[in-house]
């Protein structure tokens, strides 16, 4: 049972993550956007706490993998340009943070579309 518990908690959280969506979605007037914001947000917002690290420990990739997760990555990669390169580097962290994962997003989502089969509904 022990080497199954990180897959129960990174399913527990990434799935609790889920639900406060969809309960927003379903409850309140706004807009899925919006929510994706707010999560982003909300991630980098934790992140700057220091209560985001924690989690990512603990659920590992139901943590990192919703959008709260790109936003501490975001943050990070900003503390860390700082750091690195003053001022400046508020303006370049979160693109070198995050450039992996979006052009891995970009070209698979590209082989989707380009091997399946797509149109208007």
């Amino acid at each position: 049972m022990e080497p199954f518990l990180p897959y129960l908690w990174a399913f527990l959280v990434g799935g609790t993550f889920c639900v406060i969506a969809q309960i927003l979605l379903d409850r309140t007037a706004l807009s899925p956007a919006r929510i994706l914001v707010g999560y982003v947000v909300g991630g980098v917002l934790l992140g700057a706490i220091g209560l985001y690290d924690p989690l990512l420990e603990f659920a590992g990739a139901g943590a990192a993998t919703p959008l709260c997760g790109f936003g501490n990555l975001i943050a990070k990669g900003i503390r860390a340009a700082v750091d690195e390169k003053g001022a400046l580097g508020i303006f370049t962290g979160a693109l070198t943070a995050a450039s992996a994962g979006t052009a891995a997003a970009l070209c698979f989502g590209f082989l989707a579309a380009l091997f399946g089969k797509g149109g208007p509904k």
